[in-house]
């Protein structure tokens, strides 16, 4: 079950953050407040949830959960890298 919930969160990262958010307490205790995974939901899905990883499952960020937030900063700038030449793409079209 924990792979599957992995490989939907690769592809549905804010669907998994709503469902451990409402059935699980796992993102409150990698959080303290509300502020960094409602903000993370909206800008860093992947860096949310790999910090949350990182802290309930390797104690904080430290070793493999270093090396989990790095891999998830980097998906998210991919994906937000990767919008942005689409757009810039289409934009050319048209003109």
């Amino acid at each position: 079950m924990p792979c599957l919930f992995a490989i939907i969160g690769f592809f549905f990262p804010r669907i998994v953050m709503v469902l451990l958010y409402l059935f699980t307490d796992y993102m409150g205790r990698a959080f303290q407040t509300a502020l960094w995974p409602i903000l993370g939901f909206f800008f860093a899905p992947f860096t949310t949830l790999a910090y949350a990883w990182a802290v309930n499952s390797q104690g904080g960020v430290h070793g493999l959960g270093l090396a989990a937030v790095i891999l998830g900063v980097l998906l998210d700038l991919g994906v937000i890298g990767g919008g942005d030449k689409e757009r810039r793409k289409r934009f050319r079209k048209k003109a």
